[in-house]
């Protein structure tokens, strides 16, 4: 087979994949779906037939992926990753295929699918065509724009400060294309997306934070600016390259990009005596090349050098740029107390963490039921290290930054349903 089919040869290395599944309506998870993996183009070839278990999740499973340095060699041309196709099933929801699973040496690809229960009309099966990787395939040059919006023209700024939003509507095409479909999708989701679609998660970890960074910055722009409502048009941003970033439904991202946006997800790029966020553009640095822009190549060498993020960022774009935190996160009901709380904290602040974390373990299962007391035991350490484990973070027992933002989302997620009916 692998003589035959060009996708499949040099695959000596191995990457990782895991499945999440929760249903669209409830946020949910969806126990016992079905999923049959086979090489893309070649569907007659099941590799690995998983089931997900009570937390809508599959055992983390090895698929064979090109070498590592195809992804780290900017003069490589040949594809750095293996692509999959899935075929997910459960009772109760419309089937759905994904062609195009992107696997990458040594990281784990984690792949979210919603499933939508399914009605009396029949079974539609969707299925979702993964396109190729932006430094792989061939998409249109960023159209410059300046990085600082005007703010005194029609439909001036509306918003006094920076929120990091929960949702972002997505328009899946360029601006003037009025058959693309819009999409809501969470902010963290969309920045996982998005990076995922534009870097290789292989690279060192804070090229990805400077990469996340420079994302987060421009989709924040568009977000504080209200850049394309002021035009007349419904959504937020765009997934063309000419406009904006590449975002793709459906699309895998990966563990090593998952963690940094979960850590760094509140932070964007500032400039002295600028309120708004900065629009960072960047370009690849091989098949483009962008004189004050960051390249993302570029970026990915400076990290192999040792650089932190801010030098890298400051590198492409001058030394008055700032990493800043935003003064607000929307849908969040309660925001982190400032400090870790670990065995012995007590106060209003755990007792919030363990109603959440209840609520959270009546659509999760494995996740062991608390006593709501104020007091961080024993017994609320060994249900956090289980939500983190479930959740992919950590499993410290400890509830930081990143775990008390990833209880706080799945908590609204699992309650605003359980709320309405």
């Amino acid at each position: 087979m692998n003589a035959t089919n060009p996708s499949l040869r040099d695959t000596p290395d191995k990457g990782r994949l895991q499945i999440n599944i929760v249903s669209e309506i409830t946020a949910f998870p969806v126990a016992d779906a079905t999923i049959n993996i086979s090489y893309t183009g070649v569907p007659e070839s099941q590799l690995e037939q998983l089931t997900t278990d009570s937390s809508g999740q599959t055992e983390t499973i090895e698929l064979d992926a090109p070498p590592l340095e195809y992804s780290l060699n900017p003069e490589n041309e040949i594809q750095p990753y293996a692509e999959y196709t899935l075929q997910i099933s459960a009772p109760g929801f419309e089937p759905v295929t994904i062609a195009g699973t992107e696997i990458l040496s040594d990281v784990t690809a984690l792949q979210n699918v919603q499933l939508r229960p399914s009605d009396e009309t029949g079974m539609d099966e969707e299925t979702f065509v993964i396109p190729a990787h932006t430094l792989y395939g061939n998409y249109p040059e960023k159209i410059p724009e300046d990085e600082i919006k005007p703010t005194r023209e029609t439909g001036e700024i509306v918003l006094s400060r920076v929120v990091v939003p929960e949702y972002i509507v997505v328009h899946d095409g360029s601006p003037r294309d009025s058959t693309a479909q819009n999409y809501y999708v969470k902010y963290k989701d969309y920045i996982k997306n998005v990076a995922s679609s534009e870097i290789y998660a292989t690279w060192p970890a804070d090229t990805i934070r400077a990469n996340v960074l420079a994302i987060m910055s421009f989709t924040l722009n568009r977000v504080y600016t209200e850049w394309y409502r002021n035009q007349g048009y419904d959504f937020t941003i765009t997934s063309s390259t000419a406009f904006d970033h590449k975002w793709i439904p459906e699309r895998n991202f990966y563990d090593t990009i998952s963690v940094i946006v979960d850590e760094l997800f509140a932070s964007y790029l500032s400039r002295p005596n600028v309120r708004q966020p900065i629009l960072t553009q960047y370009c690849d640095g091989r098949r483009v090349q962008c004189p004050n822009w960051m390249t993302q190549w570029g970026s990915m060498s400076l990290g192999e050098q040792g650089y932190t993020p801010i030098e890298i960022l400051r590198y492409y774009y001058g030394d008055d740029m700032y990493i800043n935190t935003a003064e607000a996160i929307s849908g969040i009901p309660s925001s982190w107390p400032g400090y870790n709380l670990e065995r012995g904290s007590t106060g209003q602040k755990v007792l919030q963490m363990q109603e959440q974390l209840n609520v959270i373990a009546g659509a999760y299962p494995a996740i062991p039921k608390i006593t709501a007391d104020g007091i961080y035991g024993p017994a609320t350490e060994a249900s956090v290290r289980k939500f983190q484990s479930v959740f992919g973070l950590p499993q410290t027992g400890i509830t930081d930054y990143k775990t008390w933002y990833k209880i706080s989302e799945i908590y609204v997620g699992v309650s605003r349903i359980a709320e309405l009916v």
